[in-house]
């Protein structure tokens, strides 16, 4: 006997807010906090908050775990309800070929800091040495930055701002390979990949907590045109 079609059931609409409540939930990271609290911080140097009502909120931000309870922390403050800022990345043509940056660190050390040029390909080999690779002043030219590292009971650390992408693939033997990935916001950030290779010694990369890229286009701008 012929099963009888059954109609097909009407989708419901997701419910208004469902994804705010979604997101809401999400754990706090440390940026998450250190965001709120510079808030909190500004607002106090304006007189906004009062010492006593600055002091309380920063205890519930160093006790909140998920991001809605954040909120509703700096929801009286003026910054809560600025539009985060988007379309502020602007890179030149895409090339395939380039020299790369090497940096190399032979019973010594190299750092790269401050405002500079990424390369699109930055190759960093140190041995009994120590190499520092600080990207949060620095400008990117290319969407794609790719940080090759090989460390040889030797050390390298690569810095970048909280607002970019960062991902890594890499291993260690009888060493340590650690990359703490990031997902940027905007689509169109700069993502910075970090592959290594460490016998005896340390590759690390992770973000710089309070370090952002913000309005790349504009320093972009005044670093070229002065």
């Amino acid at each position: 006997m012929d099963l009888e079609k059954q109609p097909p059931k009407p989708v419901v609409p997701a419910e208004p807010g469902a994804a705010a409540r979604v997101s809401d939930a999400l754990r706090a990271s440390d940026a998450d906090r250190d965001r709120i609290a510079d808030i909190l911080r500004d607002a106090l140097a304006e007189g906004r908050l009062d010492p006593e009502e600055h002091s309380e909120r920063i205890d519930a931000v160093l006790r909140a775990k998920t991001v809605g309870e954040l909120q509703p922390l700096i929801q009286d403050l003026p910054q809560a309800r600025k539009a985060p800022e988007t379309g502020a990345y602007a890179y030149g043509a895409e090339e395939q070929t380039g020299a790369a940056e090497n940096l190399i660190a032979v019973f010594s050390s190299s750092l790269r800091k401050g405002r500079w040029r990424v390369s699109r390909r930055t190759n960093a080999f140190a041995v009994f040495g120590s190499i520092e690779i600080d990207l949060t002043q620095a400008l990117f030219e290319q969407r794609m930055t790719v940080i090759n590292a090989t460390s040889i009971f030797g050390n390298v650390e690569v810095r970048v701002p909280e607002n970019i992408t960062l991902r890594g693939n890499g291993s260690g033997i009888f060493g340590n390979f650690e990359v703490r990935t990031l997902e940027a916001v905007e689509p169109d950030a700069p993502v910075v990949v970090v592959n290594g290779y460490s016998v005896f010694g340390n590759i690390e990369a992770k973000p710089k907590r309070g370090r952002r890229v913000v309005d790349l286009q504009d320093r972009m701008r005044k670093y070229f045109l002065g």
